[in-house]
């Protein structure tokens, strides 16, 4: 932001872009949240975030199908910064995050900063994320081949038990049709 630059920083649900909201708050960041609560502003949000030095803060799932259209002064210095702070159970969203960025050829550039006690390595590959953090010193950034296998390893896991909810789910509702069907016949 201090370069000129748009910044898109991006959670994966409410409560993480007003945590993140308070910690920029309490450091005075300048910067505007667009979320769930914020539905009828939107446009006008999203109409701002590709100006130059401006910060917002998303949910993933904010603003799609609208693109940040940073002028030309920040395309010059740049184009816009996404940052994802959580990964998301699906790889799909994060690369719909990541393709804020760069679009139709304007300058851009991504960034994931996560931690390895991030929710979904915690709930999708705990033991994974245990042995990530124990071959990593101290202090150090997580080697990158580490971290996109523990992102793999999380978001395939995650994907997976989905499936199966959506497919259990599917069978339950076919089961109680065909209960119903039965019982309201004469």
């Amino acid at each position: 932001a201090a370069q000129g630059r748009a910044v898109l920083v991006g959670t994966r649900s409410v409560e993480g872009s007003e945590t993140l909201s308070q910690l920029l708050k309490d450091n005075n960041i300048a910067h505007t949240v667009l979320n769930a609560r914020q539905d009828a502003d939107e446009a006008e949000l999203i109409k701002h975030a590709g100006e130059a030095g401006h910060i917002t803060v998303a949910t993933n799932m904010a603003g799609r199908g609208t693109d940040i259209k940073p002028p030309q002064q920040v395309k010059d210095r740049g184009g816009l910064h996404v940052i994802l702070t959580e990964y998301h159970e699906s790889a799909r969203i994060d690369r719909q995050l990541f393709g804020r960025s760069a679009r139709q050829g304007d300058p851009g550039t991504v960034q994931a900063m996560v931690c390895l006690e991030d929710d979904a390595f915690l709930r999708y590959a705990p033991m994974a994320a245990f042995w990530v953090a124990r071959m990593t010193p101290y202090g150090q950034e997580v080697p990158t081949v580490l971290l996109r296998w523990l992102v793999k390893l999380t978001q395939s896991t995650a994907e997976r038990k989905n499936r199966k909810i959506r497919l259990d789910t599917l069978k339950h509702d076919q089961q109680r049709r065909e209960q119903m069907g039965f019982a309201g016949r004469s």
